[in-house]
């Protein structure tokens, strides 16, 4: 476990920098810019993302699309796209799509 801690640090020293990462306490509906949406990430506490729409055509976050259509169809209770896994995974994985 602590070989993959400086792996999943450095991810979301990625997201910071390239503008991926929204603090969920400040952000709003209006913090998303063009080009982008909002996903929340997380099994029991979501964490609020703004990920770059090119993201849907990947098939890795395609897949994630569809865990969360199976879990959550088209009722997603955030009021914003769900995706339910751990934000660790979820970091893991957009830090590879940049």
């Amino acid at each position: 476990m602590a070989i993959r801690v400086p792996r999943i640090m450095h991810a979301k020293q990625i997201l910071r920098q390239s503008k991926l990462f929204a603090n969920q306490t400040t952000s709003t509906s209006t913090d998303v810019p063009k080009g982008f949406f909002v996903v929340y990430v997380g099994e029991i506490q979501k964490k609020r993302f703004v990920v770059p729409i090119s993201f849907l055509n990947q098939p890795s976050f395609q897949k994630l699309l569809r865990i969360a259509e199976e879990e959550f169809g088209f009722n997603h209770p955030m009021g914003g796209l769900t995706i339910p896994c751990r934000e660790e995974v979820f970091i893991d994985l957009t830090s590879g799509l940049n």
